[in-house]
């Protein structure tokens, strides 16, 4: 896995540390403070630092399988996935598919590219389903990043949904150009228009500096590799999730902690001025100059929701996101009001050199039923720093009670290495 990945792992927030050998630091995050238990041998100076900089620091961590081991409840036998519901997560740059209930039978769909697998595919990020074409998705492509190959989404068809016998070719690529940032380019957020219009979202500068993460629009035909898009924003600090919900589009941002909404209707229709499309940025790529957002939901200490990255929308309408840092995932209304924490660690707990119990949820993702998955990253505090624990990475699920009550969540799979984007797809019946 290239150095990069472990920059996606937690590209969270910017946090400033004080204090020099402390059991425990004080972290600001986004003007909120979170506590965090740190191994007396670890030197801290005063500074401005990311976790996504802890994260470079523990590449070691990085199996160069890529999928890790899974517990022995995650069955790899095959599994009819007609009328079920799947569960698919980058892991390790590998894609991980499970059926969504016990006993979460798993597949590798896509192998990461390596010499082994020469036509395999890194993925990674965000997940999403196109409804017009439910076979079709959407997810994070960077094979051959770091030499000949572009980070990207890559366009995704699935042939065959039969668990432990998928079969997924890549249909066409969605590749723009990217702000000069401090940073690599991340790939993280999609999502789909209700007239096919795709939309993504990437990262930016992780830690410092400027926001200059891009939102975009896609307009078809999607098989190819040359898909025309228009930027609506260049201005993203630590862009994230994306989900769209009628009317409107919600995405995550980190750093500038908050979910922002963006109107569809301001949106373009095409990469021309005619279409809504009547400016360049700074690459000279197409963009528009007239889209605004505006502040959803804002992060709060009293709802733990410090760091927004995950956000998706339940069958109640009711939404859910995800704060990595924290440990916590929120649930709130359709208008944006704070409902519940249906996660977060029990009292007590701090980081440390194990993950709170309960994990550390970077994306998210509801079923049918309304069950919500997320990709538990596995923060750690140890003596190499603050980022992804070797192996620490698992795949989750929240079930509720027949009272509404979120119960205990249930490990699918474990011993990950950073998993980090979840979608969720309702396979066809017979």
């Amino acid at each position: 896995m290239a150095q990069r990945s472990f920059a996606r792992a937690c590209t969270v927030a910017a946090i400033a540390l004080a204090g020099a050998c402390s059991s425990e630091l004080q972290l600001t995050i986004g003007g909120i403070a979170v506590r965090v238990r740190i191994p007396s041998r670890v030197p801290v100076r005063r500074a401005v630092v990311a976790l996504v900089g802890a994260a470079l620091l523990v590449g070691a961590a990085c199996s160069s399988s890529g999928s890790g081991k899974a517990e022995p409840a995650a069955s790899t036998t095959t599994a009819s996935a007609r009328g079920e519901t799947l569960v698919f997560n980058g892991q390790g740059n590998d894609l991980g598919v499970y059926l969504g209930k016990p006993p979460f039978t798993k597949q590798i769909a896509i192998h990461h590219n390596d010499e082994a697998h020469p036509n395999g595919l890194d993925i990674n990020g965000q997940i999403c389903f196109d409804p017009k074409k439910p076979e079709r998705f959407v997810a994070g492509e960077d094979t051959h990043q770091d030499t000949t190959g572009h980070p990207g989404w890559g366009i995704l068809e699935i042939t065959d949904p039969t668990v432990g016998h998928l079969k997924i070719e890549e249909v066409g690529k969605l590749v723009p150009t990217y702000q000069p940032s401090d940073d690599n380019p991340e790939n993280y957020g999609c999502g789909f228009l209700a007239d096919g219009r795709i939309l993504t979202s990437d990262v930016g500068n992780q830690a410092t500096g400027p926001g200059d993460g891009q939102h975009i629009v896609w307009f078809p035909p999607f098989e190819s590799r040359t898909v025309k898009y228009c930027k609506v924003d260049v201005h993203l600090t630590t862009g994230q999730g994306v989900l769209v919900d009628g009317d409107s589009v919600y995405v995550s941002q980190a750093r500038r902690p908050g979910v922002f909404r963006y109107a569809v209707a301001d949106l373009p229709t095409s990469n021309t001025p005619a279409g809504g499309c009547d400016g360049k940025d700074a690459t000279g790529a197409p963009t528009a100059t007239h889209v605004a957002s505006t502040l959803f939901i804002e992060p709060s200490k009293d709802t733990g929701v410090v760091t927004p990255s995950g956000i998706a929308k339940g069958p109640d309408s009711h939404l859910f996101v995800a704060s990595v840092f924290s440990g916590v995932i929120g649930e709130y209304t359709a208008d944006g009001k704070f409902v519940r924490d249906i996660l977060k660690p029990p009292a007590g707990e701090q980081l440390g050199e194990k993950p709170f119990s309960t994990g550390t949820p970077l994306g998210v993702g509801v079923g049918p039923d309304g069950s919500v998955y997320y990709a538990d990253i596995g923060i750690v505090a140890t003596s190499d720093g603050i980022g992804p624990g070797r192996g620490t990475g698992k795949v989750r699920r929240i079930t509720f009670d027949p009272q509404g009550n979120p119960n205990p969540p249930e490990t699918m799979d474990q011993s990950l290495a950073f998993p980090d984007g979840i979608g969720i797809w309702q396979a066809p019946g017979e």
